[in-house]
C-alpha cells in the first residue's frame, strides 16, 4: 500500500457514530449540550468540505498571492479568537498590541520554517507554506490566549499589590513584572506539555498525516520535529512581546494605573 486509503461517503458517514454516543450521552446525563455538540460537529464538517475544494484549486493553481491571502486570513482569524476569548475587554491601543505581537511570532516563525529550515522553492508552495502555517497558527493561538487572560487577569486582581509597589518606589515594569512572567509562563505551557508526551503517549496529527500518506516515519518525524521546534519559538516570542509590554497600556502618561476593566485608549 504506497498511498492513503480513500474514505467512500458511507464509510465516512460511519464516522459519525462518534458524534451520536455524546449526544446520547449528554441527554442520558441531563447535561444541556445537544445542541452544542450538534452544532460543532455542523460546521466543522461545512467548514473543512469548503476548505478541501479552496485548497484543491489553490494547489493546483499555485501562485504568491493566493498563498499570502490564505495564511494573512489564518492569522487574521487567530488574533480574532484570541481577542474574543479574553474574559475582560481590552482597550483599542492593547488589542492592536495584541495583534501585533502574534503577527511577528506567527509570521516570523512560517517564514523561518519555510525558508531556512527546509528551504522551500518556489517560497509560496501552497501544499507546504499552507499546512505548515496552519499547525503554528492553530498552536500558537491556544497558548497566547491563556497568556492574554492571565495578563489581562493578573492586572485586575493583583491591583493592590502593583499599587503598593508603585507606592514603594517601583516602577512600572518592576510592579508588573509577576503578572507579565505569570501571563508568558501560561502561555508557553500548553505547547511545553504537547512536547513532554509527544511520540510516547500520543502521535501528532502531521506526523500521522504523512505516515497515511505514504511517508517514511523518520522523515515525518523530521518534519514534526521542525514544525514543534517552530510553534515553541512562535508562542515564546508572541507571548514575550505581549507580556512584556502589554502592561503598559494599563499606565497612563504619569504612569499611574489606570482600571484593569478599561485600559489606556
Amino acid at each position: 500500500m504506497n498511498g492513503p486509503i480513500d474514505l467512500e461517503w458511507y464509510r465516512l458517514a460511519a464516522a459519525y457514530l462518534f458524534v451520536l454516543l455524546p449526544l446520547a450521552i449528554v441527554k442520558w446525563k441531563g447535561i444541556n449540550r445537544e445542541r452544542d455538540i450538534a452544532v460543532a460537529a455542523f460546521r466543522m464538517t461545512v467548514q473543512l468540505i469548503l476548505v478541501g475544494y479552496l485548497l484543491q484549486y489553490v494547489f493546483v493553481n499555485a501562485h504568491p498571492l493566493y498563498t499570502i491571502v490564505l495564511v494573512g486570513i489564518m492569522v487574521a482569524f487567530s488574533i480574532r479568537t484570541v481577542l474574543n476569548r479574553a474574559k475582560r475587554k481590552a482597550g483599542p491601543r492593547l488589542r492592536r498590541w495584541i495583534a501585533l505581537s502574534m503577527m511577528t511570532g506567527i509570521l516570523f516563525s512560517i517564514a523561518y520554517f519555510i525558508l531556512v529550515i527546509i528551504g522551500l522553492k518556489p517560497w509560496y508552495e501552497p501544499r507546504y507554506v499552507i499546512p505548515i502555517a496552519g499547525m503554528i497558527v492553530g498552536n500558537s493561538m491556544t497558548g497566547i490566549a491563556l497568556g492574554v487572560n492571565t495578563l489581562m487577569e493578573g492586572m485586575e486582581s493583583r491591583r493592590a499589590h502593583i499599587e503598593a509597589a508603585l507606592m514603594l518606589g517601583a516602577t512600572p515594569k518592576q510592579a508588573c513584572r509577576d503578572v507579565a512572567n505569570q501571563a508568558f509562563d501560561d502561555a508557553m505551557l500548553p505547547t511545553i506539555h504537547s512536547m513532554l508526551g509527544m511520540g510516547i503517549v500520543f502521535l501528532p496529527g502531521m506526523m500521522t498525516g504523512q505516515i497515511l500518506g505514504g511517508a517514511s516515519p523518520l522523515v515525518a518525524i523530521e518534519y514534526q520535529i521542525a514544525v514543534m521546534l517552530s510553534m515553541l519559538g512562535s508562542v515564546a516570542l508572541s507571548a514575550l512581546m505581549f507580556a512584556q509590554f502589554g502592561y503598559r497600556f494599563y499606565f497612563n502618561s504619569r504612569q499611574q494605573l489606570e482600571s484593569g476593566e478599561s485600559p489606556v485608549q
